[in-house]
């Protein structure tokens, strides 16, 4: 058994993203990344027994004793009976985020003749209005946090607003957990508030890596470390092999 020592930075990113479904109850938790996925999984293991967890794609993964067991069958029309009925709380990546939360993953430049192509709007748009969405984002850079993106493919505050009750019902932008931070909506306007640093990070630096102006409260906290009973989860039972570590590395 790895003896606790003090966390790396990836670890840190762990806890700040299974912090995002905390009191979220029976919820599917559905992730895209290792960190955010590992993050689902320690949540479920320790403060959110409730959650439901997949594979990815139809089953439903098991208990504490034996987390990649499984548990039961969730066939497709299932799944988006519970995303429709906000019943689901995803944690998406980011190509460029705005100061409300629109997300982009679809294209770089005009929509019409793209300097790049990516992912294309894929299910962004409907998940950030049928449910909760957080973002996973392990490389905080102004190129990531502009201050308009270039398209929209996940769903705002301002747009949502805009839209009206049948887009703002299930909408809801929890957190952005990033390499450097912990950000977050709670601001009169739902504008992106600064809600923590990680250990060894400054507000400085974190402003100096946003290309918008960020809420920023009088005192910042620094995120919380995962407790010895959390690394010993980690790097035993979830992730003895430390692939958190290629995609978060300081």
């Amino acid at each position: 058994m790895t003896a606790p020592t003090a966390a790396a930075r990836a670890e840190v990113c762990v806890v700040a993203c299974a912090e995002a479904w905390r009191g979220d109850g029976e919820v599917l938790a559905a992730t895209a990344g290792t960190v955010p996925t590992l993050g689902a999984r320690l949540a479920r293991l320790t403060f959110s027994p409730r959650l439901l967890l997949t594979d990815g794609e139809a089953m439903l993964l098991s208990t504490p004793e034996d987390p990649a067991r499984i548990e039961g069958w969730l066939p497709y029309r299932k799944h988006l009976s519970l995303a429709a009925r906000g019943k689901r709380h995803m944690m998406m990546g980011a190509s460029q985020l705005d100061r409300y939360g629109n997300q982009n993953i679809s294209c770089i430049g005009d929509w019409a003749r793209p300097k790049r192509q990516l992912l294309g709007a894929r299910g962004a748009p409907s998940n950030t209005v049928n449910h909760p969405v957080s973002y996973w984002v392990p490389r905080h850079s102004p190129r990531v946090f502009v201050p308009r993106v270039d398209m929209v493919s996940g769903v705002g505050y301002d747009r949502a607003a805009e839209a009206g009750p049948v887009a703002a019902r299930f909408h809801g932008l929890r957190r952005v957990v990033t390499d450097l931070a912990v950000l977050d909506f709670a601001t009169p306007d739902h504008r992106m508030r600064l809600a923590s640093v990680h250990p060894g990070v400054t507000v400085a630096q974190v402003r100096e890596r946003t290309g918008f102006e960020l809420a920023v409260p009088d005192e910042v906290p620094v995120t919380r470390e995962p407790t010895a009973d959390e690394l010993r989860l980690l790097r035993d039972v979830l992730d003895p092999h430390g692939t958190r570590d290629r995609e978060v590395r300081v």
